[in-house]
């Protein structure tokens, strides 16, 4: 529960945060008049701190800014975004994953593969091919035809144009995994003898562990 103003809520005339304050409330009250609003509380004194002062948060950078956005705050939201952790995320990495086609889609469907092969199992693991190039993903597709695994299950990542290494991409993958909530590693994917291909030029096993 957090005491302030109504000068204070409105000081940002444009923003949701002043609209819900503005004319007719439209917020519910309880039985003593305090106004509700259904958003997680722990970091509303960090807008708080801001509205007050202009003191920008250094510390849960990534969860105040989903606050500003949502209470659309524009100033706080434009100093949050030049600060490295957010600026790194909107401009660095999410503007390479943005040249990776069907990265986000490539995702869900690791998640769901996971899932299938989760029943009475500990683990259960995914199979990804990552190419960076045009010239990789044919290679790729060549290793594909004697890969010893149902290639339907085989996750493509690939081919993208951005400095960003195969490695990066591997780190951004577990990262955005991870986000979700799932426990998950990976390692490269050693196949068979007699496979044509160094398989973990282009294979890697991501493993997701329930319990």
């Amino acid at each position: 529960m957090y005491t302030t103003t109504l000068s204070t809520l409105k000081k940002h005339p444009g923003s949701k945060l002043a609209e819900m304050f503005t004319g007719q409330p439209k917020l519910r009250t309880d039985s003593e008049g305090r106004f509700f609003i259904d958003r997680p509380g722990t970091y509303f004194k960090y807008i708080l701190e801001y509205l007050r002062s202009n003191q920008v948060p250094t510390q849960c950078i990534q969860d105040v800014y989903k606050e500003a956005l949502f209470y659309d705050i524009e100033p706080l939201i434009k100093q949050l975004e030049d600060s490295p952790q957010i600026f790194g995320e909107l401009v660095a990495r999410r503007q390479f994953l943005a040249r990776v086609p069907n990265y986000s889609e490539n995702i869900e469907l690791m998640i769901r593969i996971a899932r299938a092969e989760a029943v009475a199992s500990r683990q259960s693991s995914v199979i990804v091919c990552v190419v960076r190039t045009e010239e990789d993903a044919a290679r790729c597709q060549d290793a594909l035809n004697s890969l010893d695994t149902d290639k339907k299950s085989v996750v493509k990542f690939g081919p993208w144009k951005a400095v960003p290494s195969i490695s990066d991409l591997l780190d951004c993958i577990q990262m955005d995994v991870e986000a979700k909530g799932y426990k998950i590693s990976f390692q490269p994917h050693v196949a068979e003898k007699g496979f044509r291909f160094k398989s973990h030029d282009f294979f890697y096993k991501f493993l997701f562990t329930w319990w």
